[in-house]
């Protein structure tokens, strides 16, 4: 019997890795002989640099940049085989870096990311992967434009210096005279787990900023000077980026891997599964056990566990899933195991072991194989 066992992290828990090496060890205590194959994702988040790197192998390097706020920080990106650099911008511009109180759309920016793109350019590679998840940032990502070049010019016509939300509804000009050449040579993808717009009820400012510490009145002002940048990257440099799936991901970043780098935005999990040539482990598998810390209606929407769940289904593979939790209205063709399986645990607020999920995993084999 062939299981794949292929989870995401439990975020701010476990890592991928680990989680997969506890569901070996719970599957092995049901099913000895079974031929196990550990493939550990992400979506496009933090952790895929890991997650890759890992499978693919390549090189991991580093560089100089600035956090959100504009601090010194040493930031890691990967180059995989075939020239391929692997950044995660929440490694520059992300929200851990923050402390609660140090978080403030306004003021915090992406110019960290571009400093990371620049040093990455050193490499002469071929392609450039930005991942999406995980940003402190709503500057439609004009901090990172400006580290390679751009200048965005007030209605003085003076250069703006300064970073973060606050610059947005300034700019009357996007001059890329200047920008960085080798980006010409450079094919450049984002990777996103969300299809979110960049304007409107679902865009950037009023879904992802309260998430980041703006107050209803500051998401306005986000959203106003978020549809000033749409209109600026239009007119200054042809691009429509308004409507983009996934435009509004990363307080806009999305946007302007698309309007500044030329760029296209990919599903992350679609990208992993793709690099990770999953379709081909598929063959012969007689079952997939995944995973996240909590399991809802979203986790069918564009994140690991749905990526997985396509993919099995066009190969006739049953999947489980394990969890920590699980909440909300849930298909009821997904097999669900969470910690309100194990005795003496709760559905809510359970924090799981890593003894836990081997034998969340075991009932998981078990169930599937009887």
């Amino acid at each position: 019997m062939k299981i794949i066992l292929a989870p995401d992290s439990f975020k701010g828990t476990f890592t991928a890795g680990q989680v997969s090496d506890s569901f070996a060890a719970g599957v092995k205590t049901v099913l000895p002989e079974a031929r196990l194959m550990k493939l550990p994702l992400a979506d496009g988040g933090e952790g895929t640099l890991e997650t890759l790197l890992a499978v693919k192998g390549g090189t991991l390097h580093r560089c100089r940049a600035r956090d959100p706020l504009g601090r010194e920080i040493e930031v890691e990106y990967a180059v995989l085989p075939g020239g391929e650099a692997l950044i995660e911008m929440a490694r520059s511009s992300g929200l851990a870096l923050l402390s609660e109180a140090e978080r403030d759309p306004w003021i915090v920016g992406t110019y960290g990311l571009g400093m990371v793109i620049r040093s990455a350019l050193e490499k002469k590679i071929r392609t450039l992967t930005v991942t999406l998840g995980g940003s402190a940032t709503v500057d439609g990502g004009t901090g990172m434009a400006r580290a390679l070049g751009y200048r965005f010019l007030g209605r003085d016509q003076e250069p703006i210096e300064r970073e973060g939300g606050r610059v947005l509804a300034e700019i009357s000009l996007i001059d890329s005279a200047c920008t960085d050449s080798r980006l010409k040579a450079v094919k450049v993808r984002a990777l996103c787990d969300v299809r979110n717009v960049l304007l409107g009820p679902s865009g950037a400012a009023r879904v992802f900023a309260p998430q980041k510490g703006a107050e209803a009145e500051m998401v306005e002002r986000l959203e106003q000077g978020m549809a000033n940048l749409a209109r600026r990257i239009a007119q200054d440099l042809g691009i429509e980026v308004d409507n983009i799936p996934g435009a509004g991901a990363a307080g806009g970043l999305g946007a302007a891997v698309a309007g500044f780098l030329g760029g296209k935005l990919v599903s992350g999990i679609d990208y992993v599964l793709e690099t990770l040539d999953f379709d081909t482990a598929l063959a012969g598998a007689d079952l997939v056990i995944t995973g996240e810390g909590s399991f809802d209606s979203q986790s069918m929407g564009g994140k690991v566990i749905s990526g997985v769940f396509q993919k099995a289904s066009r190969h006739g593979v049953p999947v489980a899933v394990v969890c920590g939790r699980r909440s909300g209205r849930i298909p009821e063709s997904v097999r669900v195991f969470s910690g309100a399986d194990l005795p003496g645990k709760s559905q809510s607020g359970v924090l799981l072991s890593l003894d836990d999920l081997a034998l969340l995993a075991a009932l998981a084999a078990r169930s599937f194989t009887r």
